[in-house]
């Protein structure tokens, strides 16, 4: 990634962990469709941040091991692991150089990290861990912002006290991470989507905002109070009621290591 904004989410694990909604379990069900199937398989989820698609893969049988450069986001991991009853093995490093074998996995899978990585030495790296035949996975699980809706809200109010935030007005869509699987050497590259609406009561919709990368990974303390106080007004007098249905986007882009 080009940009200079650089959040860092560490500072924002225990609210990644407690309120940042996981990739939804269908997301298995299309990646079999596709012909990546899980049991006993060696996948590798780098960008694991607190383990929500590691542990996906680890449910659907396979052995998994979670990479991130946040130790905070894998102390968190390991609690939600625990809650859930899975065993992931996790490691600190970066997608660039993970430091471990070649071809040692079926699938190595980035989930709602790609666009932080360099993506030329990612893929390389990707391609290196594995196997002939391995599959590569990049998936994102994005909030939409449409006319009148509370995305829409929240990201300008992110944009008034973080205008070096360039991530809003997203389409959930990522074309762009094709030409860097098919220059690296991928084959077979194809991509699904599908929407759904996550319930979010008003505070949990806080705490979502406040572990994303506009707010509490890259402002100061004292201006995520601030910007959390104008977000809960915000909601009282927009979006009153109990559960706010946020809709979402799931889109992943799947490839294979071929043999040369």
């Amino acid at each position: 990634m080009t940009s200079t904004f650089r959040p860092d989410f560490g500072l924002t694990a225990q609210d990644y962990g407690r309120h940042r909604a996981g990739f939804p379990p269908q997301i298995v069900t299309h990646l079999y469709r596709h012909g990546i199937a899980f049991p006993g398989k060696d996948v590798l989820d780098i960008g694991t941040g607190t383990g929500a698609l590691a542990r996906l893969f680890a449910r659907a049988g396979a052995r998994v091991t979670g990479l991130d450069p946040a130790a905070p986001l894998l102390e968190q991991a390991r609690v939600l692991d625990r809650e859930v009853g899975v065993e992931i093995e996790y490691r600190v490093g970066t997608a660039e150089a993970t430091g471990l074998p070649d071809g040692a996995y079926d699938v190595v899978a980035a989930g709602q990290c790609w666009h932080w990585f360099d993506a030329p030495k990612a893929a390389a790296e990707v391609r290196r861990l594995l196997r002939p035949g391995g599959r590569a996975v990049i998936a994102h699980f994005d909030w939409l912002p449409l006319p009148g809706n509370v995305v829409e809200a929240t990201e300008e109010l992110i944009l008034s006290f973080n205008p070096a935030w360039t991530m809003g007005g997203g389409t959930g869509l990522y074309p762009r991470w094709l030409t860097d699987l098919a220059t690296a050497g991928f084959t077979g590259i194809e991509t699904f989507s599908f929407d759904l609406a996550v319930p979010y009561p008003p505070e949990a919709w806080r705490g979502r905002i406040r572990a994303s990368a506009g707010v509490g990974a890259s402002l100061a303390p004292d201006d995520v109070e601030r910007f959390d106080d104008a977000l809960g007004g915000v909601l009282r007098d927009r979006f009153p009621g109990e559960v706010i249905d946020v809709p979402h986007r799931i889109w992943a882009v799947v490839a294979t290591r071929g043999d040369g």
